[in-house]
């Protein structure tokens, strides 16, 4: 956006009203004032805040829309066709938006339609993996697994930061098809390595004396075990063993034995309808959830920097690389969300108790970071972790356990398409997050903290049913 639109005028003053603005600082070269490098046509008019507006709303738009479609054709497809296609797709529209430099394309509909099929095309990824990997891992140890795995997004938003900054001064273009080529050459990779299941590679769950049995989609399980019984052992049983045993005193699985659960698998199960998923106890709580935590997420992704450059009066490279702590911060809050909500076994409540937290520190990081630069970095840290724990355990962990709830009894596949719920209801909170914040920033950065509390106050007031 820096390249795009540039404040190059005579005077060079510029007002911080607004990220767009904040972006359009960036320039670590100073060339001579020349008209015709004030950016990138069309957006170099004055009415640009609109025009890059439109580029970042119909993506998330987009995105929003396309997710709720995603996963009801994902639930229907094979994992890895559909996620290779997705993958391969999203690399394609990426680099296109960057071919308009090299073909020099000043037609603002054609970098509209680029970002609006990238946004659809991008919805195939979050319910393929989330399915993929529900596959693999029991309920169990899912919330720790996935917590961990999490983190690449938290990654890849500080790679994108890098790779794309490389570039973005002395060839944007590259910017967009360097990771368009990278998406679309991990596609490739995808496609060749990816185990969808279990039972892809005769993976049976097939548990020794010692070892533990996970609830991983399988509608078969053989337990070799001469007897297992709850009482004969003096303590009680793991919980994922017990989701494979009867509610019964004289629980006992003999020699040879099955514990066969309803249905015939993920290849014999049909997919479940969008309104089928919508009756799953907990998909519409969970929804409305992420959608004012994604709203504060993604608030923080977009006018962080600009905050940071306003408030430690930093340039906009170092306040760019500042604000990178918030999804550090993000990382060990993912992980301890699902740390504790698998030792807990209650999902909800570890949700309600961060977005408790999160409300009063987001309050204390608009009063602490104004004291110096080492406050602002402790406030980062403490801030991403409580903001993004929630929103990281309720698009992964709990989407997967809502996926194989118990109401479904087997009989239909609903992992991707609950999945998609979840994430498309979220996303509209990403696109509503950051246009509320331009319309209040004007009257004061605090007002945009207290709208920030609100949301989190509203996440937990529509969680409050199920905690």
């Amino acid at each position: 956006q820096g390249e795009l639109h540039k404040h190059c005028g005579a005077s060079h003053e510029v007002e911080l009203d607004s990220y767009k603005e904040y972006a359009a600082q960036i320039q670590p070269v100073r060339k001579p004032f020349n008209a015709s490098q004030c950016g990138w046509e069309p957006f170099d008019k004055n009415n640009y805040k609109q025009l890059l507006g439109a580029l970042d709303y119909s993506f998330l738009c987009a995105y929003a829309v396309g997710m709720y479609l995603s996963g009801l054709i994902g639930e229907r497809l094979p994992i890895r066709y559909y996620l290779t296609g997705g993958m391969l797709a999203s690399g394609l529209f990426t680099a296109m938006f960057g071919l308009g430099y090299f073909y020099n394309i000043h037609n603002l509909w054609f970098y509209i339609m680029a970002q609006i099929a990238n946004g659809l095309v991008q919805t195939t990824g979050w319910p393929s993996v989330v399915t993929c990997i529900g596959n693999w891992f029991g309920k169990g140890r899912r919330g720790l697994i996935m917590g961990i795995w999490n983190s690449h997004t938290s990654v890849g938003n500080i790679l994108g930061s890098l790779i794309a900054a490389y570039w973005v001064s002395t060839c944007w273009g590259l910017s967009f098809v360097v990771p368009g080529v990278i998406v679309a050459v991990m596609g490739i990779v995808c496609f060749l390595f990816l185990i969808e299941h279990p039972k892809d590679v005769s993976c049976s769950c097939t548990p020794s004396s010692s070892a533990k049995t996970f609830l991983n989609g399988a509608s078969r399980c053989r337990i070799q075990m001469p007897t297992l019984n709850a009482k004969e052992n003096g303590k009680p049983q793991d919980p994922e063993v017990q989701h494979l045993l009867p509610d019964s005193e004289n629980c006992s699985v003999s020699l040879n034995s099955s514990a066969v659960l309803s249905g015939e698998g993920r290849h014999g199960t049909s997919a479940i309808s969008f309104l089928g998923a919508l009756r799953i106890p907990g998909v519409v709580e969970f929804s409305l959830c992420l959608l004012f935590a994604k709203l504060v997420s993604y608030t923080f992704l977009f006018w962080l920097p600009l905050y940071i450059t306003n408030v430690e009066h930093l340039d906009a490279k170092r306040a760019g690389d500042l604000s990178t702590l918030f999804d550090v911060g993000g990382i060990f809050g993912g992980i301890l969300a699902g740390l504790i909500s698998d030792r807990l076994e209650k999902r909800a409540s570890t949700c309600g108790m961060m977005l408790l937290l999160a409300a009063p520190t987001l309050y204390m990081f608009s009063t602490v970071s104004k004291m110096g630069l080492e406050a602002t970095v402790v406030m980062l840290l403490i801030s991403g972790a409580l903001v993004n724990g929630p929103y990281a355990l309720i698009t992964t962990a709990v989407s997967a356990d809502l996926g194989t709830h118990k109401s479904l009894k087997g009989n239909a596949r609903a992992l991707s398409t609950v999945t998609a719920i979840i994430d498309g209801t979220g996303s509209v909170g990403a696109a509503l997050g950051p246009l509320l914040a331009g319309l209040i920033s004007p009257s004061g950065w605090n007002n945009v903290f207290y709208m920030l509390m609100v949301a989190d106050a509203c996440a937990l007031l529509v969680s409050l049913h199920i905690l």
